[in-house]
C-alpha cells in the first residue's frame, strides 16, 4: 500500500502536534502504525511540512532528523504526546509529564548548538512543543473523538469537534445517520 503525506495528516495545528499524530491509532496496538518507522516517510515529512503544516510559516527550510538525532526525536514525540494527551483530556499540567517533556526539548536543543538553514525537524518540533507549552487557552488543545489526534481548536467559539472536518467530521457524520437509518428501519 502506499503512502503519502496529505493535509489531513497536517491537522493538529501545530508542528509538535502533526508529529504526535505520525503514530495512527495509538490506543489500539494491533492497528498501531507509526509513520516514522520507515525511513522514506521520516525522510518525506520535512518538506510536506513545509508546504502543509499550519506552523509552516514559524520555519523557512525544514530538513531532515539527521540519524543520529532520530531517537532523541521519537523521543520527543512520544513525550509530547503524553504530555499534551493529558493536558486535552484533563486541563492541567501533570508536573512529571512536563519534567518529561522540558528533558527531551532539552536534549534537541543540545543537540543543535549553532542556527543552520534549513532547520532540522527536530529543532523546529522542540520549538514548536515550547510554544504549546505557553498555549494561552489550553481549553484549545483537543482530542479528536474518532482517531485519537491532537489538535488545537482554532475556531472563533472554540467549537470544532474532529481533527479535520473532511475525514473524521465525516466518518462520525455517516456512523450516526447510519444508526438512524438503522433505528428507523429495524
Amino acid at each position: 500500500m502506499s503512502f503519502e503525506w496529505t493535509p489531513h495528516r497536517f491537522s493538529g495545528g501545530a508542528l509538535a502536534l502533526d508529529v504526535a499524530n505520525s503514530v495512527i491509532l495509538r490506543a489500539d496496538p494491533e492497528k498501531r502504525v507509526d509513520r516514522f518507522a520507515k525511513a522514506d516517510h521520516l525522510a518525506a515529512f520535512p518538506a510536506a511540512a513545509e508546504i502543509m503544516c499550519a506552523e509552516r510559516d514559524d520555519f523557512s527550510q525544514l530538513a531532515a532528523v539527521r540519524p543520529e538525532n532520530e531517537s532523541l526525536f521519537l523521543e520527543l514525540r512520544e513525550k509530547a504526546d503524553a504530555f499534551y494527551r493529558v493536558k486535552a483530556r484533563d486541563g492541567g499540567d501533570d508536573p512529571s509529564l512536563l519534567a518529561d517533556l522540558l528533558d527531551a526539548i532539552a536534549r534537541i536543543l543540545r543537540a543543535h548548538p549553532h542556527a543552520t538553514t534549513p532547520e532540522p525537524v527536530d529543532l523546529a518540533t522542540a520549538r514548536s512543543a515550547l510554544r504549546l507549552i505557553a498555549l494561552p487557552e489550553p481549553e484549545r488543545l483537543k482530542i479528536c473523538p474518532n482517531c485519537g489526534w491532537l489538535f488545537l481548536d482554532r475556531s472563533k467559539n472554540k467549537s470544532r469537534a474532529w481533527c479535520d472536518m473532511a475525514v473524521c467530521g465525516n466518518r462520525a457524520k455517516a456512523r450516526l445517520h447510519y444508526r438512524r437509518k438503522k433505528g428507523k428501519d429495524g
